[in-house]
């Protein structure tokens, strides 16, 4: 039971660093702070991650499996319906992880293996999209000319990957806090998915429509 033990706190250190590092954002989150939630020394905390940037390079390797476990489902996209779901569950993952997309840029500047590996973060998004496009074009879901395939899944993975940034900005009290996470979802997905309508067979067009309206993906309030 023992040897069972440093994996334990290992564990636990990793879970509490997440929730501070979502709460507060991780330039204001210091180990100091970390210990004293957990109720460790310092030290102790050193043993298992001697610096900062292992348990936020720890944590960016457990969002970068969870996507790519994720990402690696977009070609059994058919339709509307697996695309509102595929969005949604993307989303979800990047809400777990939001601390990597609040503080985004300041986070690759710092840190140079995330910088890395964020580009291929952007790689694999903008393939698992392309490939959702194939598949829903094979299906007749979608009508687009292979010209437009690029333009559109960057566009898609450009609002993936800011629009917590964009919430972020327009209501900064708040965008960020678990009671507002459902509606910020919401509206990501459905933002992302807009882009998609002039390319929808119109069933197709009229069911994202009907999505939207039954699972209130409301707007962004304006400022």
């Amino acid at each position: 039971m023992a040897k069972k033990a440093p994996r334990r706190t290992a564990e636990r250190i990793l879970e509490i660093t997440l929730e501070l590092f979502n709460r507060f954002g991780e330039p204001n989150v210091s180990t100091t702070l970390i210990s004293a939630e957990l109720g460790i020394s310092p030290g102790n905390l050193y043993y298992h991650y001697p610096a900062k940037d292992e348990l936020i390079n720890s944590l960016f390797d457990r969002y970068e499996k969870s996507l790519n476990e994720l990402l690696n489902a977009s070609d059994g996209v058919r339709d509307v319906e697996d695309a509102w779901f595929f969005m949604h569950t993307l989303f979800e993952l990047i809400w777990q992880y939001r601390f990597l997309y609040r503080d985004l840029n300041d986070l690759l500047s710092k840190n140079r293996r995330l910088e890395t590996h964020f580009q291929f973060v952007l790689k694999n998004k903008a393939r698992a999209v392309k490939a959702m496009l194939d598949s829903m074009g094979r299906t007749g879901a979608v009508r687009m000319d292979a010209r437009e395939v690029e333009p559109t899944a960057t566009s898609m993975v450009v609002v993936l990957t800011y629009w917590l940034s964009y919430e972020y900005v327009r209501d900064p009290r708040n965008a960020l806090e678990p009671a507002s996470a459902q509606a910020a979802l919401l509206r990501g997905a459905h933002h992302v998915l807009n882009l998609l309508m002039p390319y929808l067979e119109p069933g197709q067009r009229a069911h994202l429509l009907s999505l939207a309206g039954a699972y209130g993906a409301p707007a962004a309030p304006s400022h």
